[in-house]
């Protein structure tokens, strides 16, 4: 396992997903490109989650927060940062183990980039009895997915973007994106499988009654930032490259 050249703060928040979370850390533990720092923020859990963050001590630094949504917590861990380079993961999905290598070689070969993004692949999760597998939608095909348990951003340029929007029950990376594209950042989509997204019977997009709503709602308002924008006539916004 090699040390980045600088240093990368990884921030996992979790609400009540013991069952998963063990295995989120331990995907970052095993990167080829070893994090620096991994912030565990739990947005006011009741089951074990805690108790499966706090076992990781002193790899993993556990912070609780009453809850108030998977932004505010991603938000919070922005903030309590230290690295030069920052990522999310989300606590039910995992990393392949080259991800963040990967990710530090193209901003090698780019001093200039911002943000670095990748494919993501789905799979059932190996709790889900068999009859309800079946039921599940699973692309059978890897993603693009510029979202942010892909990312791997230099923490100053996420800090240019702002911070994600706690407002929406869901769709607020897309939210974030758009700022960014509104802010100039220049990203990279790196053609590879950086991820693995478990699909499971509590997946936020599953459950939440408001998500279609909160998707209009957040393209609606990205349109309306970018019809300020032009109108100010400011320059271009986020270049967004596929790797060669």
């Amino acid at each position: 396992m090699r040390e980045g050249k600088a240093g990368i703060s990884v921030v996992i928040p979790v609400f009540n997903c013991e069952r998963y979370l063990g295995e989120a850390i331990e995907s970052v533990l095993s990167q080829t490109c070893r994090a620096t720092e991994i912030l565990v923020i739990d947005d006011g859990s009741t089951d074990g989650t805690g108790h499966v963050a706090r076992s990781y001590s002193p790899l993993v630094r556990y912070v609780f927060q009453r809850n108030s949504g998977a932004a505010s917590a991603r938000n919070r861990g922005a903030e309590l940062a230290r690295e030069v380079f920052l990522s999310f993961l989300d606590a039910d999905d995992v990393w392949v183990e080259d991800k963040l290598s990967r990710q530090i070689a193209c901003f090698e070969q780019d001093p200039d980039l911002d943000m670095i993004f990748g494919y993501a692949e789905h799979f059932i999760s190996p709790d889900i009895a068999e009859e309800l597998a079946a039921k599940f939608h699973c692309p059978e095909q890897p993603m693009p997915a510029p979202g942010p348990a892909t990312m791997l951003i230099r923490r100053q340029a996420f800090f240019r973007a702002g911070p994600f929007d706690a407002e929406y029950g869901c769709g607020e990376s897309i939210s974030w994106f758009a700022k960014a594209m509104d802010r100039g950042l220049r990203g990279r989509m790196v053609r590879e499988v950086l991820l693995r997204r478990r699909v499971h019977l509590n997946n936020i997009s599953r459950v939440s009654r408001d998500v279609r709503d909160d998707y209009l709602r957040v393209v609606r308002d990205a349109l309306e930032r970018r019809r300020r924008r032009e109108a100010d006539t400011s320059p271009a916004g986020t270049e967004l490259g596929a790797e060669n």
